[in-house]
């Protein structure tokens, strides 16, 4: 799924489209990552709530 809002990389203005027409460089989405309880790597993102407490 492409997301809507975007975030241009060389001048920090948000548009829509895939190049920014303000300065004409890239762009990237502004959205984070989906949460997943069933995420794989969830121990190697956030280690910090894996450590056993003494």
């Amino acid at each position: 799924m492409k997301s809507l809002l975007l975030k241009c990389l060389s001048c920090g203005r948000y548009t829509l489209a895939s190049k920014c027409p303000n300065c004409k460089g890239d762009t990237v989405t502004v959205h984070p990552a989906r949460y997943s309880p069933d995420d794989k790597y969830a121990r190697h993102k956030n280690p910090g709530a894996y450590q056993e407490r003494t």
